[in-house]
């Protein structure tokens, strides 16, 4: 999944644009459907949690991913229930 590709890329140099994140998860759930979105909140919490175990420098801007992702369910759940 490209997606995972760009988070990870993203985490790895520590920072990430808004507007990245927002393309990356509207491309994932243009590939896979809401299943896409759901899979890449599991991996980022999961990641998440080793991460900071092991006190990695960049655990924020997984957080900040994982926030991203959720925020983005909500939200297009709120848009399926409005229609």
């Amino acid at each position: 999944m490209r997606a995972l590709d760009s988070i990870a890329e993203s985490i790895r140099v520590g920072y990430v644009h808004p507007t990245t994140v927002l393309n990356t998860l509207i491309e994932a759930e243009n590939e896979g459907g809401l299943g896409a979105i759901r899979r890449i909140e599991r991996h980022l919490s999961l990641g998440l949690n080793a991460l900071h175990d092991r006190q990695h420098p960049h655990s924020d801007l997984v957080r900040a991913w994982l926030g991203a992702v959720r925020a983005y369910l909500v939200t297009q759940a709120e848009r399926r229930q409005a229609v």
